[in-house]
């Protein structure tokens, strides 16, 4: 009864967003990484998105704790950064119930989250491990097509890209884009001066994201 409630109760938020202006998520967490590494980033997805989806996201993205109630106001959210992040018990609840209730987490490793992604997570589903998706996963296929999978964005320590999804009954509620740096390639072009080309890709990757989870986000 109480994850049919929490389903319902974002809903209801998602209904309430829509009638206001809705906002892409960026979690807040503990253990002192760099959460608001990329300050421009979901801006720039949102006005990507809004120009080639037709979306009507707000410019503004809200910033959300990960055991907070507003958590549930928001269908996508997204955590970035370079350093540690930490779940208490309580966030971990709370994120696993969104996560259940019909929520959905991009995790963005930028370039040092990596090895605190896993080990949080398995707090939040004890009982699943990350998978890599394969190519012809459907995230990879909505507005634009992406045959090889995740386009590489920052080269780092030159490793391919990889695309991690938790898949909790059939539905892939957490994807993790690791290696990619996609969220550097949101960011205004002066940031880190990538090349149109690149944060085209970047952009055209998150809108993908951002389709598959407001379609419903089909079967994995």
């Amino acid at each position: 009864m109480r994850k049919l409630l929490c389903s319902l109760l974002l809903v209801l938020a998602t209904i309430s967003i829509h009638a206001q202006q809705m906002k892409l998520a960026l979690l807040v967490y503990g253990g002192g990484g760099d959460w608001y590494a990329n300050p421009t980033a979901l801006k720039n997805l949102a006005q990507f998105c809004n120009q080639n989806l037709h979306t009507a996201f707000a410019a503004a993205e809200a910033q959300v704790e990960a055991g907070s109630a507003d958590l549930f106001n928001y269908p996508f959210v997204h955590a970035t950064g370079h350093g540690r992040l930490t779940f208490s018990d309580a966030e971990a609840k709370n994120l696993r119930l969104y996560l259940e209730s019909g929520g959905f987490l991009h995790i963005d490793d930028n370039f040092g989250i990596d090895p605190y992604v896993r080990p949080e997570m398995k707090k939040v589903f004890p009982e699943l491990d990350f998978v890599e998706l394969p190519f012809t996963h459907p995230i990879y296929h909505q507005q634009y097509n992406f045959p090889n999978g995740l386009p590489k964005i920052h080269e780092h320590d030159g490793k391919q890209p990889h695309g991690y999804g938790l898949i909790y009954k059939g539905r892939l509620v957490c994807f993790y884009t690791y290696d990619c740096d996609i969220g550097d390639g949101w960011e205004d072009p002066e940031v880190h001066n990538d090349s149109p080309e690149k944060r085209q890709q970047a952009l055209q990757m998150g809108a993908n994201i951002i389709r598959y989870v407001f379609s419903g986000g089909a079967k994995s």
